[in-house]
């Protein structure tokens, strides 16, 4: 069993005496199923990425800038849980931070929206 207060705590330790400011580890790796913590300082950015066939984020502590490829974009604090957009997405610190990546890697049997969008 894993302690997410510890962990986040660690990893926001972590990312503060990381160069690129962030840090994260994957504690939970069952089939699909990859739940991480990501720890980043004030500022940090990851960059416009893929998105996989599911996802949430969860802000465990701090403020978080979820944005998509048109623009959009979603701020979200300590407490709230967001569905991550199927689309490139991108994510910002705008304080020091932690979040709660779960994500589906594969969905046999089930498709995906973008799935569904080309099939239709």
């Amino acid at each position: 069993m894993d302690d997410l207060t510890a962990l986040a705590r660690h990893h926001l330790d972590q990312a503060k005496s990381d160069p690129h400011g962030r840090s994260a580890h994957l504690f939970l790796h069952d089939g699909p199923l990859r739940q991480s913590v990501i720890a980043m300082v004030s500022g940090c950015e990851l960059d416009e990425h893929n998105a996989p066939p599911a996802a949430s984020l969860h802000v465990l502590h701090g403020h978080v800038r979820l944005t998509g490829t048109g623009g959009e974009s979603t701020d979200l604090i300590a407490g709230q849980v967001h569905r991550i957009p199927h689309e490139r997405h991108g994510l910002r610190a705008l304080e020091d931070s932690v979040v709660l990546l779960t994500a589906v890697t594969a969905t046999v049997g089930c498709p995906t929206p973008a799935e569904n969008r080309a099939t239709a």
